[in-house]
């Protein structure tokens, strides 16, 4: 309790949190082991059915999360999450008759138009105040239940099938009903008001942090161009057997969730540019390091520095972006600043997977180290008072 209060969270966000922290569960065990596991194994669908019901997943959360946000700044919270969560049960259910291809990449769709609000509402809930070291808990929990969620479907997967599908079906019915407690009022407070004077106001600050924008698509790029390549990659460059590369993963990923909260009070209190200059160039340094087929144990140490400098990088971000969203609009704001950041993820897997066909696995992880130290450069020569107040 007592990291709680330091926090300064309100039981809002900790509701909140709860609600994210089940709905990126169980969106991790979809996309990473449900849909191309059981999808294969379990209903005989073919890995081109396969890749577009993740795409169509990523395509309809990316695109609605605008349409979100516009309504989040007019409506309850509460009744839009809820709505939200019973369209993404609706799609996790159909998910047993997936056997039907176009049914199947229909049930993908509507699991991403379902969990769209969720993050959305998180974001508008954080106190400026303490937003980098807020923004360090929600990655935490946001982190955590996307790498649990996968890990445990797996080990249910290999057993029983059957008991996965049930555990998805729970959590999703559990997240929905918890909703029902979440805040009821609109993310401004304030009276609606047009969606052209809104986006006016939002476009001037697009327009102030244009620079930013190409960073914004680059950052998302750089890490989904490695997605499809990583277990290739961890085999035949680092040699590590599917144990290791799970310990791999474990190390990386557990140092940037136990970094996130100390990072983010740090760089309250320091300020974004160090945090985003170092952070992302030792993440480029160890990144093209890893291609140098090193150790195994070089390999554990290099992913927790990896962690780490991630950790780093996402609180000072978010908190970077947070300086252009008109506090008036913030559902709105928002919304269409994920939807920025989403570009990236859409075009990133297909990229990584050009380039490991034709050129090689390693020409993936090398261009996408140099996007990283790109932007490094970049946030190096921004003028300070990019990331001062606006």
């Amino acid at each position: 309790m007592k990291g709680i209060r330091f926090l300064g969270l309100g039981p809002e966000i900790i509701l909140l949190s709860v609600i994210l922290f089940l709905v990126e569960f169980v969106r991790g065990a979809v996309l990473v082991s449900f849909i191309p596991i059981f999808g294969k194994n379990e209903l005989m669908l073919q890995l081109t059915i396969i890749g577009t019901a993740i795409t169509a997943h990523y395509l309809t959360d990316t695109i609605l999360k605008t349409f979100i946000g516009y309504l989040l700044d007019r409506w309850s919270a509460r009744w839009i999450i809820n709505i939200g969560l019973l369209i993404s049960l609706i799609g996790v259910v159909l998910f047993t008759w997936g056997y039907h291809p176009w049914l199947f990449i229909f049930a993908a769709a509507l699991y991403g138009v379902g969990i769209s609000p969720v993050w959305i509402v998180c974001l508008t809930k954080v106190k400026e105040d303490q937003r980098a070291a807020q923004m360090g808990y929600l990655y935490m929990i946001w982190l955590v239940g996307m790498g649990s969620g996968p890990v445990v479907l797996n080990l249910i997967l290999d057993s029983k099938p059957s008991w996965g599908y049930i555990l998805l079906v729970s959590l999703s019915s559990a997240a929905w009903l918890i909703s029902f407690f979440a805040p009821d009022a609109r993310q401004t407070g304030a009276l609606p008001v047009p969606f052209r004077k809104q986006w006016e106001a939002l476009k001037e600050r697009l327009i102030a942090m244009k620079p930013l924008l190409p960073g914004m698509v680059i950052q998302t790029l750089a890490a989904s161009m490695l997605v499809p390549v990583l277990p290739s990659f961890a085999k035949e460059y680092l040699s590590l057997n599917a144990t290791q590369y799970s310990i791999l993963l474990l190390l990386g990923g557990g140092c940037t969730v136990l970094g996130l909260m100390p990072m983010g009070k740090w760089s309250d209190r320091t300020g974004r540019k160090p945090f985003l200059f170092i952070g992302f160039a030792i993440f480029a340094v160890m990144l093209a390091s890893l291609s140098f087929k090193p150790s195994t144990g070089m390999a554990y140490g290099i992913a927790i520095i990896l962690g780490l400098s991630y950790s780093a990088v996402l609180p000072a971000w978010n908190a970077l972006l947070a300086l252009y969203v008109p506090p008036s609009q913030k559902g709105l704001g928002w919304s269409l600043l994920s939807t920025v950041e989403g570009i990236g993820v859409l075009i990133g897997p297909v990229i990584g997977g050009l380039i490991a066909d034709y050129i090689s696995i390693a020409a993936v992880v090398w261009i996408s180290a140099a996007l990283f130290a790109i932007i490094a450069l970049i946030y190096l020569l921004f003028p300070s008072r990019w990331f001062a107040e606006h």
